[in-house]
């Protein structure tokens, strides 16, 4: 539309910033402003951010080259930042990000029609509230709670995005319909720890409070396992999905919940850390070695093939050698498919920050984190041989360079080969694996 004013918006981060990027989008799509790809040209340019590792961070500031002379240009851009990064004080954010006209924290997202001078009222009780306006047609991103309680060591979280709240369970419901509805085939369930959603008690890693009682829900939300039996009753062609899940808060219910439902697709991913528990009591993380291998023990028990993926932390503070040492022995142990392996690095006012020296050099970190992938890499290809030969459900989601791209359930990359292949983006088709390597599955159409 000639004259339409044009905005540009760039994530950094998670799922978790992906899901509110698309309630920006909706607000600005609503003040009248059409969505371009490039920042050249835009009225308005939004980034919304991520704190979590310091690596995301310097991406935000490397955009300082780029926005001067973009402004240089164009002396009428507006330029935004939200997200986790508004948890600095603005004048240090202001010296470090002199072209930026704005600094929006998330949850007041609804103010942005006002800064960028839209007679346009939003009324929401919480920024979650507003709906999002995606580009995905296929998958939906839905939060259902919003902060943490955790304060984990290493963890900016609970700065960036205050303490946990929990979205009420019908509004998490008519959204997700309202998803299907428009043509969703997987619905991935947000929050920093999905398994603590509508408890308003903070709960310790055995399930009781300190008080011993029954922790409390929240009006008008049930239990985490409550929600995803709830989500999956929702009529449609869909896969459920989660993510974080915390060992802490894991119930029994919650287990017996994924097992059940016929929508969630057996993959979990459970972020462990450290295998030391020296170290885990340093992160905080509330659990043993040992509570963390029952509970994966316990899941596959219960939900044979399902796949288990984990995040780790390598060279976390004053880790040693031998602490380290624990951490690949259970990795051999516990055989995971899939891992985010991090170099730590401190975050400002997080207590690991404050307290404990970053005294592990960036080359033993580096070294570390080799030594993990070579035993992922091994436990990777060792389960993926149980699937050669199979067929399975792929959802079709990316093409590159006339190659098809997709995820099984147990959340691997699938390339669809074979000549004559029909298959689209956003499509389940059902697919036979011919080829496995540690990261990427290849197959055939089951009726090529």
């Amino acid at each position: 539309m000639a004259g339409q004013k044009t905005y540009y918006l760039k994530t950094f981060g998670c799922q978790s910033n992906l899901a509110d990027s698309n309630r920006i989008r909706w607000i600005l799509e609503s003040c009248g402003y059409q969505n371009i790809a490039k920042e050249n040209g835009a009225d308005l340019i939004v980034y919304n951010t991520c704190s979590v590792r310091e690596s995301a961070e310097n991406r935000v500031f490397g955009r300082n080259k780029i926005l001067k002379k973009i402004k240089e240009k164009n002396p009428c851009l507006k330029t935004i930042l939200t997200g986790c990064m508004t948890h600095y004080r603005k004048d240090i954010l202001k010296k470090r990000l002199p072209y930026i006209d704005y600094f929006l924290p998330i949850k007041d997202i609804a103010s942005l029609p006002e800064k960028i001078g839209s007679p346009l009222k939003i009324i929401a009780e919480e920024y979650l509230s507003i709906p999002p306006k995606t580009d995905s047609s296929f998958r939906a991103l839905i939060p259902v709670s919003y902060g943490c309680n955790n304060f984990c060591a290493y963890c900016v979280v609970p700065f960036a995005r205050g303490r946990e709240y929990s979205r009420p369970t019908k509004e998490i419901l008519a959204e997700t319909e309202k998803s299907v509805k428009n043509g969703a085939k997987e619905i991935w369930l947000l929050g920093q720890n999905v398994n603590s959603y509508g408890l308003v008690e903070k709960t310790a890693w055995e399930g009781k409070t300190k008080s011993g009682k029954k922790p409390k829900i929240k009006k008008g939300c049930v239990t985490f396992a409550n929600l995803l039996r709830a989500v999956n009753k929702i009529p449609g062609n869909f896969w459920i999905r989660f993510t974080s899940a915390h060992p802490k808060d894991f119930s029994d219910d919650l287990i017996k919940a994924m097992a059940k439902c016929e929508k969630f697709p057996k993959y979990l991913n459970l972020p462990v850390q450290s295998g030391d528990d020296k170290v885990l009591k340093r992160m905080n993380r509330q659990y043993t070695k040992k509570h963390f291998i029952k509970l994966v023990k316990k899941i596959r028990r219960r939900i044979p093939k399902i796949a288990i993926s984990t995040d780790t932390i390598v060279g976390f503070c004053g880790e040693t050698k031998k602490e380290f040492s624990n951490t690949l022995k259970l990795y051999r142990e516990l055989k995971f498919d899939m891992a985010f392996i991090a170099e730590y690095s401190p975050r400002p006012n997080t207590a690991s920050a404050l307290a404990f020296k970053d005294n592990i050099t960036h080359q033993e970190k580096e070294r570390r984190r080799k030594k993990l992938t070579e035993i992922l890499e091994k436990t990777a290809v060792k389960n993926s041989e149980k699937l050669l030969g199979k067929t399975l459900r792929i959802l079709v989601d990316e093409e590159k360079n006339g190659r098809f791209f997709g995820k099984s359930p147990q959340n691997k990359t699938v390339e669809i080969i074979g000549f004559g292949a029909k298959v689209k983006i956003g499509d389940f088709s059902e697919v036979k694996i011919v080829e496995i390597s540690p990261w990427i599955l290849k197959g055939v159409p089951a009726a090529f």
